[in-house]
């Protein structure tokens, strides 16, 4: 009998990537092919890359590097937004053998037994993002913690910034039906946490197929998804991954607040704290929408845990928009901040904006918010000082040390226990050394 074919995989970005990441791992050991760890080394190795920042192609070329070190004579093929937006210049990196955009890497198996057949480097199969119309799932399984769960794909928003439209093309969502199905496999493996991924969550239920001169007919709304997700069995959480501050109504937070499997917990995007910038990215609230829509979730919700996204340095941010932003980030009631420094994106509407902004001046900037960041995570963990919350344990790289978050994501260690990794326990909160987590002792 001849040994298996050799697959390793890496995944650049964000829980979506993840999460086709593992469902693509699972089509290849469907087909016998056999998974190895990226150092191992293997005879075929798949990257699935992102786009978000300026150094995607820097990583791109590095993690080919890395796989030729270990294997020199492996089959090299890239996926994702990366391979969607820049396949040529992907191509051209030395190792690469396929490229493969976003209609073609979920027929990956396709693919890889053509390249038996030629000897030819850098080839290309790819369509352009208009002709990507269907949903396919996905989701990650493995690590019996948690599981990222694909629910939408694509975006119809047109923020002035992001590439994300022309690299995943236009919302669409999974359905209820499927997810849920999804859902119950997942539980079956053990894992305990689900968080619910896309691109533009709050937009799930666009139809999965596009009629020329027709427009998708929603199915069903986010609300309808989470209350059907509510109900299936041996999935004690699920998370939201992230959800646009205009779309997250005042019906999700209600049921959140009374329901016990979705964790209080949003993770929701500002980019900007000033009205004249925010309509510079082309986003579709003003900065009093956030304000109530936080106010709204901390009346019903008082400890959920709200995480930001934002952006320094977008063209024509001035320091009067940028202190606007700071002041309005430090009175609100959030936990924490996600800062990303503006790179200018190709083909974007902000990479010809006039007004850009010194480099300088954008990291210091960016400095600014992550030290407000530090002292509000450190604020909303001391809220919650002599507590019982409940904590979903996994291993930690500290010998003698267990880790995990509570429902409302605030890191806790403990002295290992091995019996109750993967289980949720109650855990009182105190205090620790480290501002990034609290010390936990196990409730009996």
């Amino acid at each position: 009998m001849s040994t298996p074919i050799s697959v390793a995989f890496h995944t650049l970005g964000c829980k979506l990537n993840f999460s086709e990441t593992s469902s693509i791992r699972r089509q290849f050991e469907k087909e016998g092919y056999m998974t190895s760890s990226f150092e191992d080394g293997a005879d075929i190795y798949v990257l699935n890359t992102c786009s978000v920042t300026e150094f995607a192609d820097r990583k791109c070329r590095y993690e080919v590097r890395r796989a030729l070190k270990h294997s020199p004579d492996a089959k090299i093929i890239v996926v994702g937004c990366y391979a969607q937006l820049k396949p040529k210049e992907i191509a051209k990196i030395p190792g690469v053998d396929l490229v493969l955009g976003a209609s073609e890497k979920f027929n990956i198996i396709k693919h890889v037994e053509g390249l038996s057949n030629t000897a030819q480097k850098g080839m290309i199969s790819s369509s352009k993002i208009e002709e990507v119309n269907s949903f396919v799932d996905a989701f990650s399984i493995g690590d019996r913690t948690r599981s990222f769960l694909k629910v939408q794909d694509g975006c119809n928003y047109k923020c002035s910034f992001c590439t994300i439209p022309q690299a995943r093309g236009k919302s669409r969502s999974d359905t209820i039906e499927n997810a849920v199905n999804n859902a119950k496999k997942i539980a079956a493996s053990g894992t305990k946490e689900i968080v619910l991924t896309g691109v533009n969550l709050g937009d799930f239920g666009n139809g999965t197929e596009v009629i020329e001169g027709t427009k998708p007919k929603k199915e069903a709304l986010f609300i309808d998804l989470i209350h059907a997700l509510d109900q299936v069995g041996g999935i004690e959480r699920f998370r939201i991954s992230s959800i646009e501050p205009n779309l997250i109504t005042e019906e999700i937070v209600d049921f959140v607040a009374q329901s016990k499997k979705f964790v209080p917990h949003f993770h929701i995007p500002l980019q900007s704290g000033s009205d004249k910038v925010l309509k510079l990215m082309r986003r579709r609230y003003k900065r009093q929408l956030y304000a109530d829509r936080i106010h709204y979730i901390k009346s019903k919700i008082p400890h959920c845990c709200i995480g930001v996204d934002v952006i320094v340095g977008f063209p024509g941010e001035t320091n009067e928009d940028f202190l606007d932003t700071y002041h309005f980030l430090k009175d609100l009631d959030v936990s924490y901040l996600h800062v990303f420094t503006f790179s200018a994106r190709a083909n974007t509407p902000a990479a010809v904006m006039s007004d850009q902004v010194d480099v300088a001046v954008r990291r210091e900037r960016n400095e600014m918010l992550r030290i407000l960041s530090q002292k509000k995570k450190q604020a909303f963990y001391l809220q919650h000082l002599g507590q019982n919350r409940p904590v979903l344990f996994e291993p930690s790289k500290k010998e003698g040390k267990m880790s995990g978050f509570t429902d409302n994501y605030i890191k806790v260690e403990v002295d290992q226990n091995e019996t109750l990794l993967s289980t949720i326990k109650e855990v009182y909160l105190s205090c620790s050394q480290e501002p990034s987590l609290l010390q936990g002792s196990i409730k009996v």
